[in-house]
């Protein structure tokens, strides 16, 4: 995602589940399922520039290794906590395995 009004919509209407290192917010739309599209927020709260980049590089790597449960039509906004820093990949990938765990269970999938 790369424009403010899907990452307002996703995390205004879609389902949360948070876990200690990240906040994951998904939306179903129905009305394009052009693939799953994701999106990351890393604030400064997180740490200095070269902080952020690191994590968002994980966060990135992560989000790949989930694209096959997600459904075309997902939505989905990362949101890092100031505790991402110190997290390891491995640790991030099951909290986002997760918070995708959840989020599915609350729509009623189970992908």
């Amino acid at each position: 995602m790369r424009r403010s009004a899907e990452f307002s919509a996703t995390v205004s209407r879609g389902v949360r589940a948070v876990q200690p290192d990240v906040v994951v917010h998904v939306l179903r739309d129905e009305l394009d399922p052009s693939g799953p599209r994701i999106g990351l927020v890393v604030s400064k709260s997180v740490g200095n520039a070269v902080e952020r980049h690191r994590v968002a590089r994980r966060l990135r790597h992560t989000a790949r290794t989930v694209l096959p449960r997600l459904e075309p039509t997902d939505r989905v906004v990362i949101r890092a906590l100031p505790r991402c820093r110190d997290a390891v990949s491995p640790q991030l990938q099951r909290q986002l395995t997760a918070a995708l765990e959840r989020v599915a269970a609350r729509y009623g999938t189970t992908r």
